[in-house]
């Protein structure tokens, strides 16, 4: 009796260390997170929620399904094929299809790190009082040493720690302030096109569903070794790997929502429109004390940093891959890749008079080149000979091109409202 109890305390142990087997899947999801409450984010959101209240919130929703459909897709092209996007349009479709669309990406992932930099620089000058000129220089500087000194295990650590302090910065400011929950449960579900409002849909749509971070996952998702050669593993691998992407997805929708339920919530309640994020900490402090200010531009600095991180592996994955290289750090076509993203954003910064109209600007840039990666995408998990009996299901290919289309349809409405 005592050796069958025992028996059955191994399998209960056995079972259960089993279910914690999830969480060593758990890191690449994260670090596209990142991506999408990076700078640019806050200044779509804080622009969302200040000039029209809790109306925009389908926006944060609707961009976070894309979101958890594309990159579970392209992770499966990471996974199955052990290539990165990149590599795979390069080995798979002519050079005169790929080389554009790629070369689009880099430049996507440039406007990305000019983002990403300009909202250290800010956090930095709200803090220390530095100008954002030399922000910029510290925190490129800062993120150029991560990038070339740490191996990725240590960025991932780092990444999600930064993501805990932004999400639990968040969560404080929000138990500050008086949110109109029905209001909001509306405009979470509720499509609107309130007058004026198609530049920062456009901002917010290219902010959370970004073409640099295709890329990254589909380079990422194989360092944890996901590329496995027997059937019943890869399928094993794909079951942790939605969690992952979920997980990750539903907390970067979080954060994302309560940037504009804090903005609507004090500024639009207040009737003040934020035209730069230095002016969203300023009013803050009076709205709701010193505290929370301090806590807003430390949350910010956390996000520039990190996701500047991420956007320059992205950089670095796309440019490998022309050359049919996967992303590392030691590989010159990587570093290049990197040295092109962060340099030349930090050179445009020094020509931009207005940092949050920058943010802006760069968030649609995102949202122009978006559709052809997308398509571009799609086109190779729908290839039988790129994925073999992986390849996606007419339904799942439908539903992606729906996407696609969709994404297309709202840069053409902003083409429209900006003549």
């Amino acid at each position: 009796m005592k050796n069958i109890f025992k028996d059955l305390q191994r399998k209960d142990h056995k079972r259960y260390l089993g279910g914690l087997d999830v969480f060593k899947y758990i890191g690449p999801g994260l670090l596209v997170t990142v991506g999408f409450i990076d700078p640019g984010n806050w200044a779509s959101n804080f622009a969302a929620g200040s000039e029209f209240g809790y109306s925009l919130l389908w926006v944060v929703t609707l961009s976070t399904v894309m979101l958890i459909i594309l990159q579970h897709n392209v992770a499966h092209l990471g996974i199955v094929t052990g290539l990165c996007l990149s590599e795979a349009a390069t080995q798979y479709t002519p050079k005169w299809v790929s080389r554009p669309i790629l070369g689009t990406a880099v430049l996507a992932s440039i406007s990305t790190s000019l983002a990403e930099i300009l909202g250290g620089a800010i956090a930095l000058q709200m803090l220390l009082d530095i100008p954002i000129i030399w922000g910029s220089v510290l925190t490129t500087v800062f993120v150029s040493v991560m990038l070339f000194t740490n191996s990725y295990k240590k960025i991932e650590r780092a990444i999600i720690a930064f993501v805990s302090v932004i999400g639990l910065s968040f969560i404080y400011e929000l138990f500050l302030v008086r949110i109109d929950w029905p209001v909001a449960a509306q405009g979470w579900v509720t499509p609107s096109f309130p007058e004026g409002s198609m530049l920062i849909i456009m901002s917010v749509l290219g902010a959370v569903v970004m073409p640099h971070n295709l890329f990254l996952h589909s380079e990422v998702i194989q360092s944890h070794e996901y590329n496995k050669q027997d059937d019943a593993s890869i399928r094993k691998v794909l079951k942790y790997e939605l969690f992952d992407t979920l997980f990750s997805m539903i907390v970067g929708w979080a954060i994302n929502s309560a940037m504009i339920l804090l903005a609507a919530a004090t500024f639009f309640k207040s009737g003040i429109q934020v035209e730069e994020l230095q002016q969203a900490k300023s009013l803050l402090d009076p709205l709701l004390g010193s505290s929370a200010g301090v806590v807003f531009a430390l949350a910010l600095l956390m996000a520039g940093i990190s996701s500047t991180i991420t956007s320059g592996m992205a950089a670095g994955s796309i440019f490998a891959g022309i050359f049919g290289e996967s992303y590392h750090i030691k590989d010159s076509h990587s570093q290049v890749g990197v040295i092109l993203s962060l340099g030349i954003a930090l050179l445009l910064i020094c020509f931009i008079g207005d940092p949050f109209k920058g943010l802006l600007i760069s968030q649609m840039i995102l949202s122009v080149q978006l559709p052809f990666t997308v398509f571009l995408q799609v086109s190779l998990t729908s290839s039988r000979k790129v994925m073999g009996q992986y390849v996606n299901s007419k339904w799942s290919t439908f539903v992606l091109y729906t996407i696609a289309a969709i994404v297309t349809v709202l840069n053409i409405m902003l083409l429209i409202s900006s003549l």
